[in-house]
C-alpha cells in the first residue's frame, strides 16, 4: 500500500490585542485557537489611551494563541484531487 496523501500540519500563531495586564487574565483566544500563555500573558506590548488632545502609551500584556491546521497534500509523485495521478 503506497501512501498517496501526505497532509501537512500547519501551526497558525497569533497574538491577542494589547490591554492592561490586570485586564488580560480574562482574555480569550479566538474560536479554534489554544492559548499558550497563562495568567496575564506576555508583557511585550503597549496600548494607547486618548485623553482629550493627547494619546498616552502604557505597557500592556497580550496572549499568544495557536491553531493546528491540516493542509491536504499529495505525496511526492502523486497529484490530482484524490492524489491518484502518477
Amino acid at each position: 500500500q503506497v501512501k498517496k496523501k501526505c497532509d501537512q500540519k500547519l501551526l497558525i500563531r497569533m497574538k491577542t490585542k494589547c490591554v492592561p495586564c490586570s485586564l488580560n487574565l480574562d482574555t480569550q483566544c479566538p474560536a479554534g485557537y489554544t492559548k499558550i500563555t497563562n495568567r496575564t500573558g506576555t508583557p511585550d506590548c503597549r496600548y494607547y489611551l486618548e485623553i482629550k488632545t493627547h494619546t498616552l502609551s502604557f505597557p500592556g500584556c497580550r496572549h499568544r494563541c495557536v491553531k493546528e491546521f491540516e493542509q491536504p497534500e499529495c505525496c511526492q509523485g502523486h497529484w490530482g484531487p484524490d492524489c491518484m495521478g502518477k
